[in-house]
């Protein structure tokens, strides 16, 4: 097999790993930056990811933590064989000759250049996830986002398209999404490759064992969660946002207006989950990846 080709598979295996370990605490960050600010004197609906995690099981069962994940599912392969691709054949091009290492920065730079071709992707498919998971979360809101109720991916994607301004709507929120996803992979990559190289002692990481990779993959992706997590919110919240009725004008706009009205920890809601999240989610697509990777040779 071609180098594309391994990088093809053994991506899809690991975003497939990440999806089943992460998808039930990202239904519960999305529910938690989604949910309306509470009028004076009132409460939240979730007052907590624990609180969240209950309402959501007594509401809708288990199968509610994994509300949406039809639409990340279908394109979990496309969208990390994209990126490990992309990634993979940036390293081949900065590498001084093959079988090279790189430095961590030139990690970053690849990461980085990843992140962008992956936002394209990422953009339509969070915003059907991000739809069906926040359903719950609006409900008695008396937002008019609530007027539409949505029975699975296709339905929303057939909605967007049909009344929020056709293939262009799919894209709603993809300037958020690059700003996570340009810094986010640039960050994950780097300290995935430094951490490796930390444990290993030098710039030689094949002999690692799956424990080292875990670790590995864990503080990757902690790192992404926690260096770009503000903007994950705004992207959340512009997804959901009204289309006839927009509370938002754009990333700007949403960034000012829930400073303003919730402070900074208005920029953190969900992060919790989001970390939790992280650590063994990443963990377990970087173990998948590798594995399947020096599998294929």
């Amino acid at each position: 097999m071609g180098d594309v080709a391994k990088d093809l598979t053994a991506g899809t295996i690991g975003g497939a790993a990440q999806l089943i370990c992460g998808h039930p605490f990202d239904t519960i960050k999305v529910k938690l930056q989604s949910q309306p600010t509470p009028l004076p004197g009132q409460v939240p609906k979730y007052t907590g990811a624990i609180d969240a995690v209950k309402k959501t099981i007594a509401a809708e069962g288990l199968g509610g933590l994994y509300k949406g994940m039809g639409a990340p599912l279908a394109t979990v392969a496309a969208f990390n064989a994209v990126l490990f691709t992309v990634k993979g054949q940036l390293v081949a091009l900065l590498r001084s000759e093959p079988g090279a290492s790189l430095s961590i920065n030139q990690q970053v730079v690849c990461g980085a250049g990843a992140g962008v071709a992956v936002s394209f992707l990422a953009c339509p498919t969070e915003l059907i996830k991000c739809r069906l998971q926040a359903q719950s979360a609006l409900a008695g809101s008396g937002t008019a986002t609530l007027s539409v109720k949505y029975s699975g991916p296709m339905d929303v994607a057939r909605h967007v398209l049909r009344s929020e301004g056709g293939t262009v709507g799919l894209f709603k929120g993809l300037v958020p999404t690059l700003a996570r996803e340009v810094p986010g992979n640039a960050a994950m990559f780097g300290v995935y490759e430094a951490t490796k190289q930390y444990l290993a002692g030098g710039q030689d990481t094949s002999s690692l064992g799956r424990g080292s990779l875990i670790l590995a993959g864990g503080l990757a992706g902690a790192s992404f969660w926690g260096f770009v997590y503000p903007t994950d919110v705004v992207k959340s919240v512009i997804q959901v946002d009204d289309y006839k009725n927009p509370k938002f004008s754009g990333s700007i706009n949403a960034f000012r207006k829930i400073l303003a009205s919730e402070g900074i920890k208005g920029l953190y809601k969900g992060f919790g989950p989001a970390m939790a999240r992280s650590v063994p989610a990443n963990a377990a697509c970087f173990l998948a990846y590798e594995v399947t990777r020096s599998a294929l040779g």
